[in-house]
C-alpha cells in the first residue's frame, strides 16, 4: 500500500442517514510560502497555516515556515526535486481531489508563489473541474526575494523597462523551449527559474540571439535564507563561475544591466546590518 492510500489522511464518511448523502466536500487553500524566509510570509498565509488541519507541502517549504502549522495537524510531504519526485504531479492532484471529496479541508503549500512556475494553475484547474471550492493566497515569488535580498533591483528607470520570468527546464527532446529572440532584447531584466542544469545553454543562446557576452548576469542561491549566495559575472563567464563556486539549486539566473548595480547596493545593505 502506498502512503497516499493511508486511511488516516481521509475522513471516514459518516453512516448515511435517510437522505444517504455523501459528506460535503472540503475546501482547498493554495498558499504561496514565499522565497524561504518565514518573515516574508504574508499575514493571510500565516492565518491559513495556523488554521489548517491538513497541509500538503512541497520540497522548497522550509521547517521554519511549517512551524506556523499546529502540532496536531496532519502534514503530507509531496515534494518534487530534479529527477526525484515523491509523487508525480498527476498523483498530487488526485490526492487533493480525493481528500477534499472525503470531507477534508486542506492547505496546499508551495514555495514562492504557486501561480509562478509552481504548477498551481494546473492544480486549481483540476479542483474547479472536480467541483471543489478553493481560494488562493499569493506569495512573494523567488525572483522578488532574490532581487531584494541580493541587492539587484529587477527594474530600474535607467537600465530596465521590462521584466521577464522564464523557466529553464528541458523539454523531452533535451531542448530549452524558450523564445530566445524575446529574451535577448535590450533594456530588460530576465529571471530564469530552474535553469541551473541548462545554464551553459541559456548563456550561449542569449548571446547567439543578440545579447553581448559582456551582459551582466548573476546567480542567486537560496534567496532570503541564511545560506544565500550571489555570484555575479557576465553571460560569458557565468557557467564557469557556477562550477567554480559549486552553485546548486535552488538558484535563480538574473540577466541584465541591473546586475551591475549589485556591488554598490550590497554595500549599503550591509552597512545597515553593522
Amino acid at each position: 500500500m502506498s502512503f497516499i492510500e493511508d486511511a488516516r489522511w481521509f475522513t471516514v464518511a459518516p453512516a448515511a442517514g435517510e437522505s444517504g448523502q455523501p459528506p460535503k466536500p472540503g475546501h482547498v487553500t493554495l498558499v504561496g510560502a514565499g522565497p524561504g524566509d518565514p518573515e516574508l510570509l504574508t499575514l493571510r498565509a500565516v492565518k491559513a497555516l495556523r488554521g489548517a488541519r491538513l497541509v500538503l507541502y512541497d520540497h522548497l517549504v522550509g521547517k521554519e515556515v511549517l512551524r506556523y502549522v499546529a502540532d496536531d495537524a496532519d502534514l503530507i510531504y509531496v515534494g518534487k526535486q530534479s529527477s526525484h519526485h515523491t509523487l508525480p504531479q498527476e498523483s498530487i492532484i488526485d490526492l487533493m481531489v480525493r481528500l477534499a471529496r472525503s470531507g477534508r479541508s486542506l492547505v496546499r503549500l508551495k514555495g514562492g508563489d504557486g501561480f509562478i512556475f509552481g504548477r498551481g494553475g494546473e492544480e486549481v484547474q483540476a479542483l474547479a473541474e472536480a467541483g471543489i471550492a478553493f481560494d488562493v493566497v499569493p506569495g512573494i515569488t523567488a525572483a522578488q526575494g532574490a532581487g531584494a535580498c541580493a541587492g539587484i533591483p529587477l527594474t530600474h528607470r535607467d537600465h530596465s523597462a521590462t521584466l521577464v520570468f522564464a523557466t529553464g527546464h528541458l523539454r523531452g527532446d533535451n531542448e530549452v523551449a524558450l523564445d530566445w529572440e524575446a529574451l535577448a532584447r535590450p533594456r530588460q531584466t530576465v529571471v530564469i527559474y530552474m535553469g541551473m542544469g541548462t545554464l551553459p545553454i541559456i548563456c550561449r543562446e542569449l548571446v547567439r540571439h543578440g545579447l553581448p557576452d559582456s551582459t551582466p548576469a548573476a546567480l542567486v542561491e537560496q534567496a532570503s535564507l541564511p545560506g544565500q549566495r550571489c555570484i555575479t559575472g557576465t553571460l560569458q563567464d557565468l557557467p564557469a563561475l557556477a562550477q567554480q563556486h559549486w552553485v546548486r539549486p535552488p538558484a535563480l539566473i538574473i540577466v541584465g544591466d541591473v546586475v551591475a548595480l549589485q556591488p554598490q547596493l550590497m554595500q549599503g545593505m550591509l552597512a545597515t546590518m553593522v
